[in-house]
């Protein structure tokens, strides 16, 4: 493959990711009728059977060397924790009708993403990017003094996606094996959630239609597939084309919650985002110009 298809792929890839999580917010919709904790237990059990079946049809299923490093193995029961509590808030999001303050977390990761590296990574700020910082912070405070309501749905799954994404780069364990391990780590609880659902006669999988349970059952898909290619088209671009890239996931989101869903775009929120996305703007511009700088 020559470097220009290889770069065609990595955006294609990569924009697909992007657009699958984007309207994720639809698939879950059509189970809003379903508790979220029992969709996120079928989430997390389907999963692991997803990746343990695509790693041995890739012939990757070499997991033994995780389980040997008790450091990985550690960082990865984190970071299933982080990513399972993030699908949990993120699903719960949805189905209570708050996909607009779900989408302003995804717009506020990269800024969180910007904090933890200066914490942990002990990475210093631009003039522009301490700006964009300010106007960002300035945003959730007037959020949460106006809207009369701490926006804690945004502010978590920005947080939790920011500490997964930090503890997975320091781990630097591939990301279909991480996610089989992420989802050993949860799959006790998701199991029991199941095995009590099908047991009392209260969950819905085999107890309301084919059609619920094709959906419960391709929660795992809908999940590792967009990581897949994710994983693809991360590395044939560069970072700064996935850094813009990521924006197109909460922008779907912020348009079906408006448009699709009613769930209305107040003052608050409109002058909230707008801060946002200014924060974003001016974040963008100093990742462009060190990358240039850089060229």
């Amino acid at each position: 493959m020559s470097q220009n298809q290889e770069q065609t792929s990595g955006y294609f890839y990569t924009f697909l990711a992007f657009l699958t999580w984007g309207l994720l917010p639809i698939y879950w919709k059509w189970l809003n009728h379903i508790p979220a904790l029992e969709i996120l237990s079928h989430r997390i059990f389907w999963s692991l059977i997803f990746v343990m079946l695509f790693l041995t049809w890739k012939r990757q299923f070499k997991l033994r060397y995780i389980f040997q490093d008790k450091k990985a193995l550690g960082t990865l029961a984190i970071t299933g924790l982080l990513v399972g509590s993030n699908w949990g808030v993120y699903i719960y999001a949805v189905n209570i009708n708050h996909i607009i303050e779900a989408s302003l977390g995804y717009y506020i990761t990269p800024l969180v993403n910007v904090v933890l590296g200066i914490i942990f990574l002990k990475e210093r700020l631009n003039s522009i990017q301490i700006i964009a910082l300010i106007l960002a912070a300035s945003a959730v405070t007037y959020l949460t003094i106006d809207y009369g309501q701490f926006p804690w749905i945004s502010l978590y799954l920005a947080a939790s996606f920011g500490l997964y994404g930090l503890l997975k780069k320091m781990s630097g364990i591939q990301a279909m094996p991480a996610l089989a391990i992420e989802t050993m780590v949860l799959t006790p609880f998701a199991i029991s959630y199941i095995v009590w659902g099908l047991y009392t006669g209260n969950g819905h999988l085999f107890n309301e239609s084919l059609k619920v349970d094709l959906l419960l059952i391709t929660a795992g898909a809908v999940t590792t597939l967009p990581l897949y290619w994710f994983g693809l088209g991360a590395k044939r671009i560069s970072l700064t084309s996935v850094g813009f890239m990521q924006y197109v996931a909460p922008s779907l989101m912020l348009f079906l919650g408006i448009f699709m869903y009613h769930e209305g775009f107040p003052q608050e929120k409109q002058v909230a985002f707008t801060a946002i996305w200014v924060a974003l703007g001016l974040y963008s511009y100093s990742i462009l110009k060190s990358y240039r700088a850089r060229k």
